[in-house]
């Protein structure tokens, strides 16, 4: 039999639910479900098999040394508890990731300090409305148009531009 009586479920549910993305909440309260209806079933049945009366089966059997063979062999029985195997490996394996999380914590923390600096000179930019064709190109060099130094013609698309090659036709 086992060493100890499953009296409760040693799941913290609150804090697992407030884990759980909102896409996969029926996911999650099925697998809840299904674990207190396992529960239930263990708390239904008696802690403990229910003792037999040897003395009423050897009163009512008349082949003599039956029942003392059964009992015999009955409580020889011994049921092994399963060996917990897998409690280490998994316990490796959240050490494995813990270790993951917290790197993707650090690079993540990286990228969020690359962000507030973009933002923040974003934020000091003139607002577009307020800005002039110069404030833009000094903002935005690399988008302008620069007719000096790059000059385009209408429509202003690449192909349109002088030196581009025209795209060869294919004659089929």
């Amino acid at each position: 039999m086992a060493s100890k009586r499953i009296s409760q479920s040693a799941v913290n549910w609150a804090a697992f639910a407030e884990r759980v993305h909102p896409s996969q909440r029926l996911q999650f309260n099925t697998f809840k479900n299904k674990s207190d209806k396992y529960l239930r079933a263990v708390q239904a049945n008696p802690e403990s098999a229910p003792a037999i009366d040897w003395a009423k089966y050897k009163k009512n059997i008349a082949v003599a040394g039956m029942v003392d063979n059964f009992q015999k062999q009955y409580e020889a029985l011994k049921v092994p508890y399963p060996v917990d195997k897998l409690t280490s490996e998994v316990d490796k394996q959240a050490k494995e990731v813990e270790v993951e999380i917290q790197q993707f914590i650090v690079e993540s923390n990286k990228r969020i300090e690359e962000h507030k600096k973009e933002l923040a000179h974003i934020a000091s930019l003139l607002p577009f409305n307020q800005m002039t064709y110069e404030d833009f190109r000094d903002s935005y060099p690399e988008q302008a148009l620069d007719p000096i130094n790059r000059p385009t013609y209408w429509p202003h698309t690449p192909e349109e531009q002088p030196g581009m090659e025209p795209p060869k036709e294919e004659h089929h």
